[in-house]
């Protein structure tokens, strides 16, 4: 089942633009990132309770996403982590293929993590760079298609 309910937008405009643009062109405009593909995640928000979307790298395998909580190395998460561990029910667009998933946090110290980690730094070498520059270990996220 879809999510539903208000959209609040990012109140940085380059995200609010770039989720807004892919979504009404079915991920045929602003579907990169500096060259590389992007996704857009629709989480909950934790507090709010309001529809949120956010570009992001694509790391997909198998039909299955992760999706890296790094902000650039920042000290702080970005909120959709919160969002994902308050409501693990989203959706991920990617092109025009919009799909409902179970998100779930991958433990930082266990296998799943090191192979999803290593997965993502083939798509945006940068992951091990922003890793160096924070003392938290950066959260991943497996996103899994949601039965009916």
């Amino acid at each position: 089942m879809p999510l539903n309910g208000e959209y609040l937008p990012s109140t940085a405009e380059w995200a609010r633009t770039q989720a807004e643009k892919f979504e009404a062109t079915e991920g045929a405009e602003a579907n990169e990132l500096r060259g590389r593909p992007i996704i857009v995640l629709t989480t909950v928000g934790a507090k709010t309770g309001a529809l949120r979307k956010t570009a992001l790298m694509r790391v997909e395998h198998d039909g299955r996403y992760v999706v890296v909580a790094s902000k650039g190395g920042a000290p702080h998460e970005p909120k959709w982590a919160g969002n994902i561990r308050r409501h693990p029910h989203v959706e991920l667009q990617d092109g025009a293929v919009k799909r409902d998933y179970d998100a779930r946090e991958l433990d930082v110290d266990g296998d799943e993590y090191a192979t999803w980690w290593k997965r993502a730094n083939e798509t945006w070498p940068s992951y091990d760079d922003y890793q160096t520059k924070t003392d938290r270990r950066i959260a991943l996220f497996l996103l899994e298609p949601r039965e009916a």
